[in-house]
């Protein structure tokens, strides 16, 4: 009973820290500003350069919850610029069918590429589908926060996810194609096989399942040993909580996405620190190509959206735990 007291109080936690970090963030946003006024270049005084690079990394230290702009607004095709409007091709509560529509009257082969909901936004997969979208027409699973989702529009499990795919493959009709990337890959698969079962019409015509949790059996990593040395329970006692009064979502039971962010920092934290000890000294030393890059990755890498509680247990349970699928047993 304690443990569940506690993880319910995870995410009210978390809110009141970042509250009190915002306030700190505008001082020093301001600091930066004032310090940023008085740069007479290399005759700058070194205390105030290092004040002013100290205020700049503490104001950009901030998690977004929200998801970033892909940004993708022309392709080239062949010697032709054309523009690329992004469109909901169908719209859940949980998740939308986001089409790069591009302004030229032109058949490509469709393809729906599968991002992971797994504590950060679809525009991770930026330069995938920019990659992808001179030859292909291009749509994305572009999965909502479900800290935004309210409790009204239930809950949101595994089968959720692979009727959502089933559901998107529909809408975009035969033939399509599909590229799952990582922890997706699982559920693209199982909607790949229900779909030809039963004989729909619009079951992809390939899938490409990139680096997917299909038998974590086989070359486990660190991530497959954490979720079978510790008990589903576990997991749920103490990495679920309860989204703030605030939110739309308020009251849904959800895997935070800081949460998530934090065990990715943990797993890499001396690389982490060497890239922050770097841009500290991109800024000291005025190397504004270098800063932006900085901040260009980690502004994507601190947006972070929450799991639905039940798609996050099911997943490590079903894929990482009891290997439903290579042992034949998902249904």
């Amino acid at each position: 009973m304690e443990g569940t007291a506690t993880t319910a109080m995870i995410y009210q936690v978390y809110q009141a820290q970042a509250d009190v970090l915002a306030a700190i963030r505008a001082l020093t946003r301001a600091g930066s500003g004032i310090m940023r006024q008085f740069d007479l270049g290399v005759l700058t005084p070194p205390v105030m350069r290092h004040a002013a690079a100290l205020f700049d990394m503490i104001s950009d230290s901030r998690l977004t919850h929200h998801r970033p702009p892909f940004g993708i607004d022309t392709v080239q095709l062949g010697n032709a610029t054309v523009a690329v409007t992004e469109e909901a091709a169908e719209d859940t509560p949980f998740g939308t069918l986001l089409h790069f529509r591009k302004d030229a009257a032109v058949r490509q082969p469709r393809v729906l590429l599968v991002a992971p909901m797994s504590g950060h936004f679809a525009t991770l997969l930026r330069g995938t589908v920019r990659v992808m979208l001179p030859e292909h027409d291009v749509y994305i699973t572009d999965w909502k926060n479900a800290r935004d989702v309210g409790l009204e529009h239930g809950s949101f499990g595994v089968d959720g996810f692979v009727e959502h795919l089933i559901r998107f493959l529909e809408v975009m009709g035969p033939p399509s194609h599909v590229v799952a990337v990582c922890q997706p890959a699982v559920a693209a698969l199982v909607a790949g096989a229900v779909m030809a079962a039963s004989g729909n019409h619009a079951q992809p015509r390939s899938m490409t399942l990139m680096a997917g949790p299909i038998d974590t059996r086989i070359m486990p990593t660190q991530v497959n040993r954490m979720a079978k040395e510790r008990s589903i329970d576990w997991f749920e006692r103490n990495v679920v909580g309860s989204v703030p009064w605030r939110y739309a979502g308020a009251g849904r039971r959800v895997y935070p996405g800081f949460m998530q962010l934090s065990a990715f920092v943990a797993m890499n934290l001396d690389r982490h620190l060497d890239a922050h000890l770097g841009q500290f000294r991109a800024l000291v030393s005025g190397d504004d190509a270098a800063a932006a890059a900085h901040r260009r990755f980690y502004d994507e890498y601190r947006a972070v959206m929450d799991l639905p509680a039940e798609f996050y247990l099911e997943t490590v349970k079903r894929v990482f735990q009891d290997h439903d699928l290579p042992l034949g047993r998902f249904t």
